[in-house]
């Protein structure tokens, strides 16, 4: 069964993941079209993150980051290989959801990755009705990128 609770950007755990998402980004994207927030910056960075742990482990992250009152932002989405497949995503996705909504917010945005290497979460993001849409806040167009947003509000 996989726990989805907030995390701890300092938790050792949650660490592991965020070094494991900015090395895949780093890994696949060249370093002008990464958007990955560093750990470092997570403090200041506005954004509740959201771990997901099986088996006493964390698993993967997924962040909510308010844009405006009304619009906010999915930010650094991460499941480690060895647990895809188990639901974790599936269930960091609705949680970030259900928190926005929580919050307010009417509509939930994302950036992610034109290469291959994103594909599975494109997919992913498609399962849950995200549009492909333009550039939104402060991102502009990348060949790089792949920008998604879904209405959230009732």
């Amino acid at each position: 069964m996989t726990l989805i609770r907030p995390a701890n950007p300092n938790d050792p755990e949650v660490r592991r993941i965020i070094v494991a998402h900015v090395a895949y980004g780093d890994a696949h994207y060249p370093v002008e079209s990464n958007h990955h927030i560093h750990l470092q910056d997570y403090a200041d960075s506005g954004v509740l993150l959201f771990g997901a742990w099986h088996e006493g482990s964390c698993v993967g992250i997924a962040g909510l980051k308010p844009l405006t009152e009304r619009h906010g932002e999915l930010k650094s989405m991460h499941v480690i290989e060895s647990a895809r497949g188990l639901g974790a995503a599936t269930h960091l996705i609705e949680s970030v959801i259900r928190e926005a909504q929580k919050r307010g917010l009417e509509r939930l945005s994302l950036e992610t990755g034109s290469r291959d290497a994103s594909a599975a979460a494109r997919t992913l993001y498609e399962k849950f009705d995200f549009d492909y849409c333009a550039p939104f806040s402060d991102y502009r167009e990348d060949p790089e990128s792949v920008f998604m947003t879904k209405r959230i509000a009732p």
